[in-house]
């Protein structure tokens, strides 16, 4: 799909800049005043670089750009479906699964690459430059267009229940790529068991990565730890669904365990809600739930372009954030705003205060968005066109992930 605001000009606007003044993130604790230079879609450099047409970020944070381990991109302008607690997920689709009733057949009357596109601009306006997605991938519409960049180098299946297929779906994904499934997304005896289910089945392995885990018991952690997989936590959708979450006892258990938005159907926000809310629910430090959210996904996804970090080779993949915060982990939990996100070195987001700074071919073509909560930018897409396919389904009830969006002219 092709909107008519994506222009070819725009793809390569920022294939060499320079970006100076800014603290750069070295990891969650330490971060460096350093010029980025970017050509093309990687960083050639960190360090004193050469030429004056830079751009100003001073009084910015440079951060690496934000990996959401897991969402439905189809899904977020819809409300929140169910009256929970459930307890599991069957229950819940069971209860939701109207398609002839309002609002899911409302919402299923905008079409689908229209509904992904929204989804990439939840993710986008939150700081989120690389994306789970949940489904089945569609190439036509996350190209190099898209909003953000979405993860294809993997295999995945629903879950237990909804994948008669799932044996033969582990067996065709290819040997280094990550495998994503629900799991134990319940708190009944049946969720507790799929673990061991699927360790049965032969599905269980350091490729596997499991979603929500909420029903876990000790047991089924020792059995994950040993079998060296990995899991996604979504609490925003487990409380919703389910009344609870993981509980913190799971970040000592020695298995990796990245964020997840998860869709608007369960969890009203985005990726930056999800980690304040994570930080109220487990305690966790500021530089680990960073983590969470950086380097943990880009190992978890097997992304090898240097994802989740910001260094020289690696590609250019950042956002900007204004904060006074001492440490970048400290910054990325206090924004509620994004200034600037960079994906594979070009400008896809910039807020209006910071526009005035960029060459006018950076901004070329960008469209103007008012997300409640996330403040007014210029986003890479023409938003007219996709509001102009909602608003008419939706009217003043179009929302993204649980917020009020308004095109707006500058």
């Amino acid at each position: 799909m092709r909107f008519a605001g994506d222009s070819d000009s725009a793809i390569s606007a920022a294939s060499a800049v320079i970006l100076r003044g800014a603290r750069v993130a070295i990891g969650p604790r330490q971060s460096a005043e350093l010029d980025v230079e970017i050509a093309g879609r990687a960083i050639r450099k960190l360090g004193p670089a050469r030429g004056k047409d830079a751009l100003d970020l001073s009084g910015h944070i440079l951060l690496p750009g934000l990996i959401n381990a897991h969402d439905h991109l189809e899904f977020n302008l819809f409300p929140r479906l169910g009256r929970g607690p459930y307890p599991n997920a069957t229950a819940w689709a069971r209860d939701v699964y109207r398609p002839d009733e309002p609002p899911v057949r409302d919402h299923r009357r905008i079409p689908k690459a229209v509904r992904l596109y929204w989804g990439g601009l939840k993710n986008l306006v939150s700081g989120v430059t690389t994306v789970c997605h949940h489904n089945p991938y569609q190439p036509a519409v996350f190209n190099a267009r898209f909003p953000v960049r979405v993860v294809r180098e993997l295999g995945w299946a629903h879950s237990i229940q909804y994948s008669p297929d799932l044996c033969a779906r582990y067996r065709r994904t290819a040997g280094v790529q990550p495998f994503v499934i629900h799991a134990a997304e319940g708190t009944d005896a049946s969720a507790r068991e799929e673990i061991f289910t699927l360790d049965r089945l032969g599905v269980l392995g350091s490729r596997t990565v499991l979603v929500h885990g909420v029903g876990l018991d000790r047991s089924g952690w020792r059995l994950i730890k040993k079998r060296a997989a990995s899991l996604i936590a979504c609490p925003a959708s487990n409380l919703f669904t389910l009344g609870r979450t993981l509980p913190q006892s799971a970040f000592r258990m020695g298995v990796p365990i990245a964020l997840g938005s998860d869709s608007a159907v369960t969890a009203s926000g985005d990726l930056l809600d999800e980690l304040r809310l994570a930080r109220r629910l487990w305690r966790l430090s500021a530089s680990h739930l960073y983590r969470m959210v950086t380097d943990i996904p880009a190992s978890i996804l097997r992304l090898g372009d240097g994802q989740g970090a910001l260094q020289e080779g690696g590609v250019a993949d950042l956002i900007a954030v204004r904060t006074g915060a001492a440490t970048p982990a400290e910054a990325l939990l206090a924004v509620r705003a994004i200034e600037l996100v960079v994906i594979s070195g070009r400008v896809r987001l910039v807020s209006q205060r910071l526009a005035s700074r960029l060459p006018r071919e950076m901004v070329s073509g960008l469209q103007p968005l008012l997300i409640e909560g996330r403040g007014r930018a210029l986003v890479d897409a023409d938003v007219q066109a996709l509001y102009g396919q909602a608003a008419p389904v939706l009217g003043s009830s179009l929302r993204l992930a649980g917020r009020a969006v308004r095109f707006v002219t500058v």
